[in-house]
């Protein structure tokens, strides 16, 4: 076993894992209080650790170098597969409308308060997007260099935050109860994206090779890392605000300006939009990169520079576009990627265990939990769709 291979792999993950998501966790679990929201979110996880296995699963019985494409034809025929593309493309556009949202209208309020510019909300989208996708057309090479330093930035804040806001938390504030049931149904998609990591399992499996220990261990670790900065994050979001005080902060710039307002602490609140604007640069740089490439693939486009725009306007109009009619719709924009991240992360791994399992007996690498295992995370996605369509009406 490749130890340096294993600890690289693992870190893949937790960064794949930890992102601008993670900004929208404090919102949209506000009126749920700490101790539920803990118990959900480990819920989450577990689930999708258990998803994530019947993945490796599924790869064991596959070319070293098989994509989430090439498995599902070979599992679903021609059906699965163009159910796994459309998920795919909707969870790319709806995550990078996202973080254009949410980038957008952190540009916009800078632009306003360092510069005094009074210019339209949606002027803070375009700039983000020009800026970000100018970095990704260039390829591969410059999103790396760039994410590199960002990331380490956005590492270094996140510790700073942690520590200063530790001794400000109060345990009244985290011991409060959710303040009706339907709290719930705002923060389960959300929470559930936060853990989206399964595009990244093909990669590995080609990087790591197929044997289950060490894929099983990166897996576990690589998502355990971002559950506890979860729970670190919400102790210091959740504890030095009242549920009433984040339930009134209905965007990013509404949870930093209660922070500010609440801690009269200029140092706190201004790493904690750094890190926000940290955040979302470096997701928006991964998953839009992901959607180039992918989009690229689409259109059969070579990377020569004369189709790098064709390529960049289908890549970046559409999110862009949804970000110009919703510019606070940071939150709405990550609950439609749940819908998506339910198809990829849950329904096609159970789908295509089954099939497998059917083709190939009892032999190689089998996740535990038989078939009450796959009705149990069957029927988890199922609930996830459903409160994401009773929020939405």
């Amino acid at each position: 076993m490749n130890h340096s291979k294993i600890v690289g792999s693992t870190l893949i993950i937790a960064g794949t894992t930890i992102g601008a998501g993670m900004l929208a966790l404090p919102l949209a679990s506000a009126g749920l209080g700490y101790g539920v929201t803990s118990l959900i979110m480990l819920l989450v996880w577990a689930l999708m650790i258990y998803t994530a296995l019947l993945m490796i699963e599924v790869h064991q019985f596959a070319p070293i170098d098989a994509t989430l494409h090439s498995l599902a034809y070979k599992l679903l025929g021609r059906k699965g597969q163009v159910v796994a593309s459309i998920a795919m493309m909707l969870l790319f556009y709806a995550l990078c409308a996202a973080y254009i949202a949410g980038g957008g209208e952190q540009l916009h309020s800078k632009l306003a308060n360092w510069l005094g510019l009074d210019i339209p909300i949606q002027a803070g989208a375009i700039i983000f997007t020009l800026v970000i996708g100018s970095v990704v057309t260039l390829g591969t090479g410059s999103v790396d260099i760039i994410n590199r330093s960002l990331f380490t930035l956005k590492l270094i804040a996140l510790v700073i935050i942690l520590v200063l806001l530790m001794p400000k938390v109060s345990l009244d504030y985290l011991l409060e109860l959710p303040v009706h049931q339907g709290v719930i149904m705002a923060a389960l998609p959300v929470i559930f994206t936060s853990f989206g990591f399964h595009g990244s399992i093909p990669s590995i499996v080609r990087y790591l090779g197929k044997e289950p220990k060490g894929l099983v261990l990166v897996m576990v670790v690589g998502s355990a890392i971002p559950l506890v900065v979860y729970l670190l994050w919400l102790v210091v979001s959740q504890g030095v605000l009242s549920q009433a005080e984040l339930m009134q902060s209905q965007s990013l710039n509404g949870f930093i300006g209660s922070l500010s307002h609440l801690l009269h602490a200029p140092m706190i609140t201004n790493l904690v939009s750094i890190f926000a604007d940290l955040a979302l640069m470096t997701s928006f740089l991964g998953v839009s990169l992901g959607l180039s490439d992918y989009m690229s693939d689409l259109l059969q486009r070579q990377a020569k520079p004369s189709n790098r725009l064709l390529v960049a306007l289908v890549t970046f109009l559409p999110p862009l576009g949804f970000a110009m009619f919703y510019p606070r719709g940071f939150i709405v924009a990550l609950g439609y990627a749940a819908f998506s991240l339910v198809v990829l992360a849950i329904f096609l791994p159970v789908a295509m265990v089954v099939s497998q399992r059917k083709q190939t007996g009892l032999g190689g690498y089998r996740v535990k939990g038989g078939l009450a295992g796959l009705i149990i995370a069957t029927l988890a996605g199922i609930f996830i769709v459903m409160v994401q369509i009773l929020e939405m009406l």
